[in-house]
């Protein structure tokens, strides 16, 4: 008889406990997905995480005290921290963006269909982002309005980069997948995850989509704007 499939330990975080009880009706109905604790603000978030084996931590920015945008930035920083997903109600809103920045992995509208919200769970645990490509333009868009400066340390990062390794951050960009980029470039898939690999060491990304932040903040990404 086959072993069960190890689940994903979630955990969720969210001022509202009727919320809460909903995403864990979600969560539950799969039989890979189990939730481990809840947390009612950033605080007892950052609590949380400290003391249980949490994969993926759905998270809400707008909560008393402590809000989601400061408990991503401190848990993002703990060993063995949980990829967290934010919750939100409105698409790309400042408090999404600024908890993408903080280190979070994507976003998913409190609306979403169950498909979707547990979709998104197990691409955080793979370690993808968890936005779409049409999203992902958004966020970039408005990640170009907001420029920071350049400095020698960005720029020499960007200049090590190969000219294969800057075509697999622009075919990552446009929201490709690993064995489309493989398909693409004609490699192997295990060739792609290399790239990808050390695309985030040398840029010093946590994931695909600071990975894609990072290219814009050095000037290695210029993709065409949506119309």
């Amino acid at each position: 008889m086959a072993e069960p499939a190890e689940q994903i330990r979630v955990a969720l975080v969210d001022d509202q406990m009727l919320v809460r009880v909903g995403l864990r009706m979600m969560i539950e109905a799969e039989s890979d997905l189990v939730v481990v604790g809840e947390a009612a603000d950033g605080h007892e978030a950052m609590t949380l995480a400290r003391q249980s084996a949490v994969d993926v931590m759905l998270m809400d920015v707008r909560m008393p005290e402590v809000n989601g945008i400061t408990a991503t930035a401190e848990i993002s920083r703990f060993p063995d921290a949980p990829a967290i997903v934010v919750l939100t109600t409105f698409d790309l809103d400042e408090y999404v963006f600024a908890a993408l920045r903080a280190g979070a992995c994507g976003f998913v509208l409190k609306g979403a269909h169950p498909r979707e919200l547990t979709s998104a769970i197990r691409s955080a645990h793979r370690g993808d982002a968890v936005l779409a490509p049409r999203a992902t333009r958004a966020l970039l868009e408005a990640f170009l309005k907001q420029p920071e400066p350049q400095t020698e340390t960005t720029s020499g990062s960007a200049a090590i980069l190969t000219p294969r390794e800057k075509e697999i951050l622009t075919a990552v960009a446009a929201g490709l997948t690993n064995s489309q980029i493989a398909a693409r470039y004609f490699v192997a898939e295990s060739t792609v995850k290399t790239h990808i690999g050390r695309l985030r060491q040398k840029l010093d990304a946590r994931d695909r989509l600071n990975l894609v932040l990072r290219g814009y903040e050095l000037g290695v990404l210029n993709l065409p704007r949506s119309r």
